[in-house]
């Protein structure tokens, strides 16, 4: 009975090693939002394949939850943030991702369905930005840019209401999770919305965004992997997919404008 306990032990554990290998050397799950990211990455899925890497994409719906699940080893990569939020992310949990290939930008956009322009805004309008301190910022900076208000010199990235220098139109900033802006378009005068949650709502940002980011901002949507990975080759040919020309053509041809490619 010992002798066949120990063959069944042997047996698994063989198993498991056989297991770990193949994903190690042939197989990547990497976790993504749903639009654009996901999608890009079912682009690169069959150019992989051809190159005997099996990519599994695991979407998730609630972004937040992303970089928690690579860095506990849930999955070997993901792709859905641009580099400021994972500097931000790195230094509040002490963590060590990093990011191997940028992909895209996505200009950050404000929607409104009951104004057209930026300054058709009223006196005291109510005006949703993301509640995360990198997309907070960027917003009331995309703000700043269409005229509205002025921020405090160097406030930057961090930005918050409290640094608002001048409110021409007496804003009220209203802070809540990213991906509800959409919805919440049907109660505020105006939301400033990432393009990613902007697409899944079918908003489209060039065509319904009343105010658009500039294209060449420094926001540009990246690959991140443990350090411990960023060498591996598997991964190196991932970024090396999501940097190709189909990957280009894809992205001007499906979002004309919404996603801009940054290699």
């Amino acid at each position: 009975m010992k002798r066949i306990l120990a063959l069944i032990c042997c047996f698994a554990l063989l198993i498991g090693l056989v297991g770990c290998a193949s994903k190690d050397d042939n197989k990547l799950v990497v976790g993504a939002t749903a639009k654009p990211h996901g999608e890009i990455l079912e682009v690169v899925k069959p150019m992989l394949e051809k190159e005997g890497i099996e990519l599994e994409i695991k979407e998730f719906t609630d972004y937040v939850l992303l970089n928690p699940a690579l860095n506990d080893g849930e999955i070997d990569a993901n792709f859905f943030q641009h580099i400021p939020f994972l500097d931000e992310y790195n230094e509040k949990n002490k963590t060590d991702l990093v990011w191997t290939a940028q992909v895209h930008n996505e200009p950050m956009g404000v929607y409104s369905k009951e104004y057209k322009k930026i300054e058709d805004l009223p006196n005291g309008a109510t005006v949703g930005i993301p509640n995360d301190t990198t997309n907070g910022g960027r917003a009331l900076m995309v703000l700043e840019r269409s005229g509205v208000i002025k921020l405090k010199e160097g406030a930057g990235l961090t930005a918050t209401d409290k640094d608002i220098a001048q409110n021409l139109k007496n804003l009220k900033i209203q802070m809540m999770d990213a991906a509800m802006l959409p919805r919440a378009m049907d109660d505020l005068d105006a939301c400033v919305i990432n393009s990613n949650h902007a697409i899944e709502a079918n908003l489209n940002p060039v065509e319904d965004s009343i105010f658009m980011e500039p294209k060449d901002s420094p926001f540009g949507n990246v690959l991140v992997v443990r350090a411990k990975d960023k060498d591996k080759e598997a991964i190196k040919k991932l970024g090396e997919a999501l940097q190709s020309p189909e990957v280009k053509e894809f992205l001007e041809e499906k979002y004309q404008g919404s996603c801009v490619p940054t290699f």
